[in-house]
């Protein structure tokens, strides 16, 4: 038998390598929607009701610099120890209760959910001092994963899922989570095709009909900082109407009313965007990109349950919360401004420029108003229950002023932990120039992760807990910070 050229055996050996593409990764449907069981936050150790506190961090995007800062938060809560009225001794990290994550504060958010205290060993080398972005960048351009690439369901995005799966997440799904003992996260997508967000909840993927404890959390890491353009987005298979969902109970008057109550009327849009999910005729397939597209500082779901919660006690309902006494939020935004030289010329800033800053702008102003947003719910709660408690209050019996000023008994505290409250203005300077990438220098991981700290300790909302409390601060061994001494 003739031998064939090496060409024709080039050629063959390619055409076998182009058949050989991957295949994305399938979520896999569920028979009956179940809403006792799953990743939920009803069904995490948190939701005990003989837990009057919960407190939430919101990790927001921003590249490796964001998970850096969101890890500093980390560490600094969990070297900081508090003593209460009674003399109990508790870190602060352990009443940490929910975890939301967005693009790079995703991965802090789920790695953390994932290894716990584990993680303070080894996400510094295996993630925020690595080239993440240097190695998408070459398994990109390596002729090795050309033939997945090329193929219609397998992106970039799901080569990153594949590296982060290998570099930190190893092979470890929602379902590792959902039999874990830590605290719930939430990470966030955005549906590309409705601007909706798309958290990775099984609340959300009841409406899908999919179980979420199947899902590798590399995917969704890889789907909450799939930047557009850059990367492709994560799509999702989609099932709704066949799994029997029934909404809960509580959702019913947002959903069903045309005049959803107040000041529920953006919680009420989210749920009526997540219920087009049950129309899996005409919406097979969820394609998802970055989180940040939808809200850049993870307080969507926080800002929506709150939204909720006041809505329910404004028409005497009651609510999954009710023996929450305090609800403790760090904000924790890594938005940075780095300055341009544009007004000072003549010429206008090129294509590529402005794309950019025109992306990015919007994204900014919203993380603003999303903070503003949380504020004013801090605010008008407190004034609220000021009036209740006060003597003329008492004496009013007209059911409709009572009705006026039911809003949930919980106090909001509010800790903003962002670079501009930063009092170093080097530092700030410098943290403000760190660009959005999965890179950085590790001295610039190691300042962030201080900054992060400096900031808490020295935020008037955080200082206001612990005198409320009766709380004050017995250690505080991050490096980089002050020490609080035994006063505060």
């Amino acid at each position: 038998m003739a031998r064939l050229p090496t060409s024709a055996l080039a050629a063959i050996a390619m055409l076998l390598l182009l058949t050989a593409c991957a295949s994305r990764p399938v979520n896999p449907p569920i028979a009956h929607a179940d809403q006792s069981t799953g990743y939920r936050f009803i069904t995490r150790p948190q939701y005990a009701a003989d837990n009057e506190n919960l407190v939430i961090l919101a990790f927001s995007g921003g590249g490796t610099r964001a998970a850096a800062f969101s890890y500093g938060v980390l560490e600094f809560l969990r070297h900081t120890e508090v003593v209460g009225p009674k003399g109990n001794r508790s870190r602060l990290l352990d009443h940490v209760g929910v975890i939301t994550g967005v693009s790079g504060g995703s991965f802090t958010a789920l790695a953390y959910g994932l290894y716990g205290e584990r993680l303070f060993d080894l996400y510094e080398q295996s993630f925020l001092k690595r080239d993440v972005q240097g190695e998408i960048t070459f398994r990109t351009l390596n002729p090795a994963y050309w033939p997945s690439l090329w193929s219609s369901g397998w992106g970039r995005s799901e080569l990153a899922a594949d590296l982060y799966d290998e570099i930190l997440f190893h092979g470890a799904t929602f379902g590792d989570l959902d039999r874990g003992k830590g605290p719930f996260i939430i990470a966030s997508a955005t549906d590309i095709s409705t601007g909706a967000r798309l958290p990775f909840t099984q609340t959300t993927f009841d409406v899908l009909c999919s179980d979420l404890n199947a899902l590798r959390l590399s995917r969704a890491a890889a789907a909450s900082s799939a930047v557009p353009v850059v990367l492709t987005p994560i799509t999702l298979n989609n099932y709704g109407g066949n799994c029997g969902y029934v909404p809960p109970d509580w959702i019913k008057p947002f959903v069903d009313a045309g005049d959803p109550p107040r000041p529920a009327a953006r919680a009420t849009r989210h749920l009526k965007e997540e219920a087009e999910y049950g129309d899996s005729i005409n919406r097979p397939y969820i394609h998802v990109v970055d989180g940040g597209v939808s809200d850049n500082l993870g307080m969507r779901s926080v800002l929506d349950s709150l939204e909720v919660l006041e809505a329910l006690h404004l028409t005497g309902q009651p609510t999954p919360l009710d023996h929450i006494r305090r609800i403790i939020v760090f904000v924790v935004n890594s938005l940075s401004t780095p300055r341009t030289a544009w007004d000072k010329s003549e010429s206008a800033p090129g294509t590529l420029e402005i794309l950019v800053k025109a992306t990015g702008v919007p994204i900014d102003h919203y993380s603003y108003e999303a903070t503003e947003l949380l504020k004013d719910s801090q605010s008008r709660w407190q004034a609220m229950r000021r009036l209740r408690e006060s003597s003329a209050f008492a004496a009013n019996k007209d059911a409709a002023v009572t009705a006026a000023l039911r809003t949930p008994d919980a106090t909001i505290y509010a800790i903003d932990v962002s670079f501009s409250r930063l009092t170093d203005q080097a530092e700030l300077d410098y943290l403000n120039e760190l660009a959005t990438s999965f890179s950085l220098p590790a001295e610039a991981v190691d300042r962030l992760r201080a900054a992060a700290g400096k900031i808490i300790l020295e935020s008037p909302d955080f200082q206001q807990l612990l005198k409320d409390v009766s709380a004050r601060i017995v250690t505080d061994q991050v490096p980089g910070n002050r020490s609080p001494g035994t006063n505060q």
